[in-house]
Parts: structure tokens; sequence; C-alpha cells
């Protein structure tokens, strides 16, 4: 019998790293995510797949690369024949459900194709990569009628509060008011520090919290696996008070830039510096005005996340829960002259990971920090698989259960690197000023302990001595010294992409003894 009985997979949305106070940060406190860390392990290489929040969570779900699950971009359909952590826990009778955000796109024309109904059982969980949208809600749009209310219970939430208009979640929850009672919407950046026009606990991470603990109590004695799933401290960055004030200009971290970058980069970087929010996050005053709030609202979620390991600890929980923390990605805040997420820098592809194992295997690493191990996003769905019993499919599954990690083990040909991938696509100015076409926008970053090598379709690659320039100031992708380095991993990256895991309908065993089938008996070919 497996120890873990439930798995409570916690993911915070553009959080970045360096902003808790297990992590480093030097004012930002977070004494509730640092109790879990000392509870469990936290890792401190840990990196995503993607720095989009669709491809990332789509490797998080599915335990596979974006070039194999083929998600590659936000509002891209995951596709109808990939299997994701639901399709490998409910088999073990564990119910498997979403509070908060998936960015999940439903396959519809796969769907239609095999006369699967999107509106039934298994058409539900397939549009919904794969969780019971208990209360799945992605975060604001423009205009509410981009949302299906039926499915959108926050938004019907703020409705049945009294909060009126067409779009309560941008007008009321991620907006702010002037003193004449003036709307200050969150989209515009300089009004980040007025309060949101709802009190906290109608707020998104409020009320995100309370389900997650509805959830719980509707289940009784049967296992089950909740994704927790926080659209804070993404933008809009708008707070209810007090966490819009709790910090101040005082409290902000310098940037992490230098002038040198700005000199002759990279094409694709040099497009990059030009994007708005690259511009604004360039600003220190603006930076003053807007990481002060981004601060407060992942204190928020700690507080919050202190009430729900209350509730969790008078239910006796701690016992039989695993319990994950982690984020979709980072958020530049004008690191490297830029804004927003995306591209290959540390700020955005590392990311926190904290992991509480309740059985008795994993207590002689309580408290401890990883330091030494590559941890990627796909880890988890075979961690989660293994933790309760289940058998974890190599012919599928990309990513390594850390459960040997957790329990002191050290495994032998762990890892050398990580991978991630983006493609800038969507990113319509930067793909149209230079000159590229919609399916050659792709970027691969390879990183090891010493290199950073970044693949660009099109252009030549980015190159980074992480040993020497750890912030990631220096490109040597046109350097003639380093053209030996950039020729060796160039083939190392060609090698990753040719072993990926894209032959899934036949698993090695079927592979290994397809000639002991009985339909190939007393077959002759080329005998002479």
């Amino acid at each position: 019998m497996a120890d873990v009985k439930n798995i409570l997979f916690i993911m915070c949305d553009q959080l970045r790293w360096d902003y808790l106070s297990c992590y480093g940060h030097p004012t930002l406190k977070t004494p509730n995510i640092d109790a879990l860390a000392q509870r469990g392990v936290r890792f401190n290489r840990a990196h995503v797949q993607s720095t989009s929040c669709g491809p990332s969570r789509m490797s998080y779900y599915t335990g596979r690369y974006v070039q194999s699950h083929r998600a590659f971009g936000n509002f891209v359909p995951l596709p109808l024949d990939e299997r994701t952590l639901g399709d490998y826990l409910r088999p073990m009778g564990m119910r498997v459900a979403v509070d908060g955000k998936t960015h999940a796109e439903a396959d519809i024309a796969s769907m239609r194709l095999r006369g699967l109904d999107p509106q039934s059982f298994l058409g539900v969980l397939s549009s919904e990569a794969g969780f019971e949208p208990y209360d799945r809600h992605d975060g604001v749009l423009v205009d509410s009628a981009h949302e299906d209310l039926a499915r959108n219970l926050y938004t019907r939430y703020l409705k049945d509060q009294g909060y009126g208009g067409n779009n309560p979640w941008l007008a009321f929850a991620n907006s702010g008011a002037d003193a004449q009672g003036q709307v200050l919407s969150g989209w515009s950046l300089r009004h980040a520090q007025s309060p949101a026009r709802v009190p906290e606990m109608h707020s998104e991470t409020a009320y995100t919290t309370r389900r997650a603990v509805e959830f719980m109590k509707e289940q009784g004695g049967a296992p089950w696996c909740l994704h927790l799933s926080y659209i804070k401290p993404h933008w809009p960055y708008v707070a209810p008070s007090p966490y819009n004030s709790i910090y101040s200009a005082s409290d902000v971290v310098d940037a992490v830039r230098h002038p040198t970058e700005k000199n002759n980069p990279h094409p694709i970087l040099d497009s990059y510096h030009r994007h708005e929010a690259s511009v604004s996050f360039s600003n220190d005053e603006m930076r003053r005005t807007v990481i002060p709030v981004y601060m407060g609202l992942i204190k928020q979620i700690d507080d919050q996340l202190g009430e729900l390991f209350d509730f969790m600890e008078t239910q006796g929980r701690w016992g039989d829960t695993m319990v994950v923390f982690c984020s979709d990605h980072g958020d530049y805040l004008g690191d490297h002259h830029l804004g927003e997420k995306e591209l290959f820098h540390d700020t955005v592809s590392k990311t926190p990971m904290i992991i509480y194992d309740p059985s008795e295997a994993a207590n002689k690493t309580r408290g401890t920090v990883n330091d030494e191990q590559f941890v990627e996003a796909i880890d988890l769905v075979p961690t989660f698989v293994e933790a309760v019993g289940a058998k974890v499919n190599p012919d599928r599954l990309e990513g390594l259960s850390l459960l040997p990690l957790l329990h002191g083990k050290t495994p032998t040909n762990w890892r050398e690197f990580v991978i991630n991938e983006f493609d800038y696509s969507f990113r319509t100015n930067t793909r149209i000023e230079l000159k590229r076409p919609i399916k050659a926008c792709s970027m691969i970053t390879l990183r090891d302990k010493k290199w950073k090598f970044v693949q660009c379709e099109g252009f030549r690659p980015l190159l980074f001595n992480l040993l020497d320039d750890p912030h990631e100031f220096n490109d040597l992708g046109a350097s003639p010294q380093h053209q030996e380095v950039i020729s060796h991993y160039s083939l190392k990256t060609l090698s990753w992409m040719l072993s990926r895991k894209r032959y899934t309908t036949a698993n090695d065993v079927y592979v290994r003894d397809w000639l002991k089938d009985d339909r190939f008996s007393g077959m002759q070919i080329g005998v002479w």
C-alpha cells in the first residue's frame, strides 16, 4: 500500500523562484510556504519546459516535453491522443480535479472526427487536460462574452455578491478607483497600487482557496488529487487591500540587467527589447509602482495557504497527502531589459519547486535543500504516479520520478541538463519584424551547470558561460573562440530532439517481442 493517499498540486501563475523568503528574497516574507519547505524538500535547480503558460502547463500535466505533447503555445489544443495526470491517477480510484487555472484548450476538431461529444463525461475530461473542472477559471479577459458563465463560477460568484456590469472580474476584482469613484483599469500598470474594488475575501486568491477547502470537505475518506492553481501573481497586477500597500518602493530589488545586453543583441532579443512590456519594465518608476503589488499578491497567496494548511491539520490530511508547490514560469520584471515572460533566461525558466511527501521514507530529507540535481516540470506526473502505487509508463512519460530524491537516494545517471522550448509565432510583431514563417519560430534551450545554449531556427544560436557569467549578460553565440562549444551543443540538442518519445502507439515490449506473435509463425523472408 502506498503511503500517499491524496495529492495537493499547488501552482502559481508567473511566480518567480526568487520571490519567496525561503528562496532568498530579502524583504518578502512567505512563512507558510517556508514551513512547507521545512516539511519537505526545496529544489534549487527546478526548470519548466516552456516560458509560456499553456505549453508549460501541458508539460506539467502530461509528463512530456513540448515537442512531444505538441501544444506549443497558449490557446493551442492539447492533442486528443495525449494522456494526462488524470488518465494515470483516475484508474487508481482517485478523483482528479482542478480549482483555478489550467490554460487547457480542447481538441474539438479531433473530437468531432471521432464522434466524441465535448459535453459528455469523457469529452469534458478531454477538454480539460484530464481534470474534472471542479472550478476552473483561467483569468480575466477583456470582455466576459469570451467566458462561458456556466463554467466560470468565479464570475457568477461576483455577480451573486452584487458586483454588476458585463465583466465584474475586470471592473471590480482587477481594477481600482480614484477619489471620485472613477474606475482605474488594471490593464494600465500605473494604476497598480490602487486597491482592487473588492474586499480581500472576494478576490480571486481567497475565493480559490475557499473552493479548495470545500473540495476537500466533499471527499470524505475517498482518495483525491486536487490541482489548486492560483491565477496570481500573474497580471493584471492589482491586489485587494491591504495587500496593495504592504510593500513599498524600498522593497524593490534592483533589476538584473547590464547596458551591454543592448549592444548589438541577438535579433530575437533585440525585438523583445522593443515590446511594450519590456519598455515599461525598463522604467524604474514603473518598477517601483508595480513590483510592490506583485509582492503583495504573493503575500496574499502565502496567507491563504496558511489557512488551507491549518484546515488540513484539523482534518489529519498531512499524514496521507503529498503537497507540491510550484509555478508555471517566472516574470522578467525588468531583468535583462525585458517585461512579461517567454524567451530563455533563468529569470523565467527557473521556478520554485517544493515537495512534501508524508511517507516515512521521506523523513530523512525533511527540511533539506537539493542544490545538485536538475528537476523539470515533467517530473511531477511520474512522481505522483509512483507515489500512489501505480506503474510509471516508460514508453510515454519523459520525466523522472522524484521519489528517490525525496527518500534520500542518489540515482545513478540522473539528467545532466534541462530543456526549455519556446515558439514565438504568436508574438506577431516579432515574427513579422524578423520575417519568419509561422512554422519557423522555434527556440530550444539546453542548459547544464556550465553552459546555456539556445538554438534559434533561422538565426545564429546564443551561448552563455554560466560559471563566468551567472546573470547571462554576455552572449557568446557569435564568438569565433567558442565555435567548438557551439558545435558540441548543437549536436547535443539534435541528439535530444531525435530521442523524443514520439512513437507512443507501440511500447518497447511489443517492439522487442513482435516476431513471437503467432501471426508471423512460419514466415520466411529473404531465404535462398
